[in-house]
């Protein structure tokens, strides 16, 4: 049996939600961001009329069970990525919510599932990503979804490993 995603973006209404799977230990220990309800609502509420990010819940039978979001990488962020030169990049961040989904190949479907979608826009040229270098779970699911470590980096979070796959990589 194949695991299919539907991916539908972020609303309003889906911020409380969000707020309360950021605060979810095995998402805290990863994502470094604000955690408090007025934070969330401000913060996610103003990306949702972004032109650089979109935001969406990844689905299964049409219950959210992920957050996924991706960013044009050249000019999304000011401190972010300042060397990015090709305006088909697009980066992407995600988790799942539920812990006890992890380790079972989701993440990796999930991934894989999105970004399939993301080359069917013919201006995407590549999808990146910048999981903690000791998110050895995230490391793998990234690798198994078809991206390839380009080596670590030092971001305003701090270090990230960048990992990458273009478009010709992922059709193969």
């Amino acid at each position: 049996m194949t695991v299919k995603f539907s991916f539908r973006p972020l609303t309003q209404s889906d911020l409380l939600r969000l707020h309360e799977w950021l605060n979810r230990p095995h998402v805290v220990e990863w994502w470094d961001e604000p955690r408090d309800l007025a934070s969330v609502l401000q913060s996610r509420g103003e990306d949702l009329d972004s032109p650089f990010i979109r935001m969406f819940f990844a689905c299964l039978d049409d219950e959210p069970v992920g957050y996924i979001q991706v960013y044009r990488v050249m000019g999304a962020n000011p401190a972010w990525w300042t060397d990015e030169t090709d305006p088909g990049a697009r980066g992407i961040d995600q988790f799942l919510a539920n812990a006890d989904q992890l380790g079972k190949g989701l993440g990796s479907t999930m991934v894989h599932q999105f970004v399939a979608g993301l080359f069917a826009d013919p201006v995407v040229t590549k999808v990146q990503t910048d999981p903690s270098p000791r998110n050895g779970r995230a490391i793998r699911a990234y690798e198994k979804a078809g991206f390839r470590r380009v080596g670590e980096v030092l971001t305003p979070d701090g270090p990230a490993l960048l990992m990458r796959v273009e478009r010709a990589e992922f059709e193969r």
